[in-house]
């Protein structure tokens, strides 16, 4: 039975690899997970992600070593001698040490992988949404009273000093371990999906029952019957060690959430943190998670929710894009978005073209207020509260104003005129390439310049001036190749608004005019002139795209899957057979998926 202990989970010794070829059968235990799932998590990964990863495999190691050198002690499980190859500390075999490690790191990629989309600042709560905030003191007290009433039963089971003895143990030490975490927590816990929580806790947990199962068949070790209960999940796994992997694993998932959480609430409240360091001190860590629910400022959280839904609704790439961002960069980019998105809608859904003209002026009005230095922020938002619908409010308080330029925002604006021109019966406004390309500057060009800037700005330092200068004017033309490829997409659906962008000198040269692309968009003609739109659109693109990797590094591959997501709808679009959601092409959510692995792969 020599090395069974290290042939059932793999120790990663050199001298092992001239073993039998029975050793390498079984190298599939924990090494191979392991592989896996950092083959697949690797182009997502991040610095923060590798910091929570040794943050949370050191915490096991530390917490779990006393505790297991107790056991072996007490001879409550105990392995024979020659089913260990390496050395030990305090009686712990390093392959078990090295367990603490590979399990720890197993499930925590598994729940980064689960959770890299995820949004966390929306789950939380302040005292104003707990009704919600109600509800969720009710769930954490009664957590609370559970956990201690569990942490008691093992005392029980230990004070006893028999057949339960054991799993007291367990319960003992894990137990005050979840009740902090869980406190801590609780919000993240009980409000994020079943796949970010429940997910990562039991897939792993089941493939363990089936490992652990193989290795006490096999007498890798033993648990002393006197301190065992004698049950078992099934046939030759102990109820003791089925509840050992479904705790260990809920306290690896746990932190994980806690170091969310605290990350989460240093990066959504800069009143309570005005500076985050890109690797937060545990300290900052722990000092995020003892912030009262009543310093939180809900209308912030409120307002991340409503950007959220409009970018999920909206855009599709933009959101997929936007999970691979971090920190406040990820929630100013959304919060721009949400400013854009509902700026274009105050307009393009006016009832009238007097009412568009009128959320014109407001928004003009609204950026004068912003960047007028006599004002306060008290009267932007007295401002905004008094003029616009409740549902745009968010949008407008919590654009980040203070740290970008005045002018692409006001370009911006000025961009809504044109679609306005379109309000008048007969007028088509965009005559000519030149045309289309100032419109295509004003309401995308400008939108890239000001994601650059929040790009400059979440990571000073790390670009020259000339450097910046040249990504901004390629992202200024990345941007009007993304709108041209917006317009190719919408022709049918801009012809039943009785707006068409394509150039009227390119039509006419077809001989044909804007009225006819609104009976027929969908004419062999215009879709000539759509391959010839998509055609100026790559070509932009292929020109300006070497700047993405003059980007700071933590930006390139986000800022990469951002424009690729996009351009994907141009390239569907160059197949005959393409096909239609509303009136639109659309990438099948599985390419989306090929597109972004592919554009992060690329570093």
């Amino acid at each position: 039975m020599g090395l069974d202990y290290a042939l059932v989970y793999a120790r990663e010794y050199p001298h092992l690899l001239q073993l039998t070829d029975k050793f390498s059968s079984h190298l599939y235990y924990n090494i191979p997970p392991a592989v896996l799932l950092t083959a697949c998590y690797f182009p997502l990964c991040t610095k923060i992600d590798v910091y929570k990863v040794l943050f949370l495999i050191v915490i096991a190691v530390v917490s779990t070593t006393p505790w297991d050198s107790y056991l072996i002690r007490r001879r409550i499980w105990t392995y024979p001698s020659d089913a260990i190859v390496g050395p030990t500390l305090f009686d712990i075999p390093a392959e078990e040490i090295f367990f603490f490690i590979i399990q720890t790191f197993n499930t925590s990629l598994l729940y980064l992988l689960a959770s890299k989309p995820t949004f966390h600042p929306v789950y939380l709560r302040g005292d104003r949404l707990l009704h919600d905030g109600r509800r969720l003191r009710i769930w954490r007290w009664l957590g609370a009273v559970l956990l201690v009433l569990a942490i008691s039963l093992g005392a029980v089971l230990i004070a006893g000093n028999g057949k339960g003895l054991y799993l007291g143990l367990i319960i003992v030490w894990a137990g005050p371990f979840i009740f902090m975490l869980w406190m801590f927590a609780y919000q993240l816990l009980i409000n994020l999906p079943a796949s970010n929580t429940v997910f990562p806790i039991v897939a792993p947990t089941l493939y363990l029952w089936i490992v652990d199962t193989i290795a006490l068949r096999r007498g890798t070790w033993v648990i002393q019957s006197g301190t065992k209960l004698g049950w078992s999940l099934w046939d030759g796994l102990d109820i003791e060690e089925a509840f050992f992997f479904l705790v260990t694993n809920t306290l690896i998932v746990f932190g994980l959430v806690a170091f969310d959480s605290a990350l989460a609430i240093l990066n959504t409240f800069p009143h309570l943190f005005p500076s985050v360091a890109p690797l937060p001190s545990p300290l900052q860590l722990i000092r995020a998670l003892l912030v009262s629910t009543s310093d939180y400022r809900d209308e912030r959280i409120i307002g991340l929710q409503e950007a959220l839904k409009r970018l999920r609704k909206k855009s599709r790439s933009f959101y997929l894009a936007s999970g691979c961002f971090e920190n406040r960069l990820r929630i100013d980019l959304i919060l721009l978005y949400s400013f854009c998105r509902v700026a274009d809608d105050l307009v393009d859904n006016a009832s009238s073209g007097v009412e568009a003209r009128h959320w014109i002026a407001q928004l003009t009005h609204y950026l004068d207020v912003c960047y007028a230095k006599s004002e306060k922020a008290a009267s932007r938002d007295a401002f905004v509260r008094g003029t616009f619908p409740t549902k745009a409010q968010s949008a407008l308080l919590f654009l980040p104003t203070a740290y970008l330029s005045p002018t692409p925002l006001y370009d911006l604006v000025r961009g809504f005129e044109t679609d306005l021109n379109f309000s008048t019966p007969g007028q088509f406004p965009i005559a000519d390439e030149s045309t289309l390309q100032t419109y295509g500057s004003r309401v995308a060009g400008t939108v890239a310049e000001l994601c650059l800037e929040l790009v400059f700005y979440h990571n000073r330092g790390q670009n020259t001036v000339q450097q910046r200068r040249e990504i901004v004017q390629a992202g200024g033309r990345m941007g009007i190749a993304l709108q041209y490829i917006n317009i190719a997409r919408d022709i049918a659906v801009d012809a039943k608004n009785a707006r068409v962008y394509i150039p009227t000198d390119w039509l006419e040269s077809k001989g044909l005019r804007p009225e006819d692309v609104l009976q027929e968009p969908c004419s062999s003609s215009v879709e000539t002139l759509r391959q010839r739109l998509l055609d100026k659109a790559m070509k932009i693109y292929e020109d300006a795209k070497g700047a993405i990797e003059l980007l700071p590094d933590q930006s390139r591959g986000p800022m990469r899957v951002a424009v690729e997501s996009y351009v994907e709808i141009g390239r569907v679009l160059r197949n005959p057979k393409y096909q239609l959601k509303a009136g639109r092409a659309t990438v099948p959510k599985r390419r989306r998926l090929r597109v972004a692995w592919t554009a992060l792969r690329k570093g």
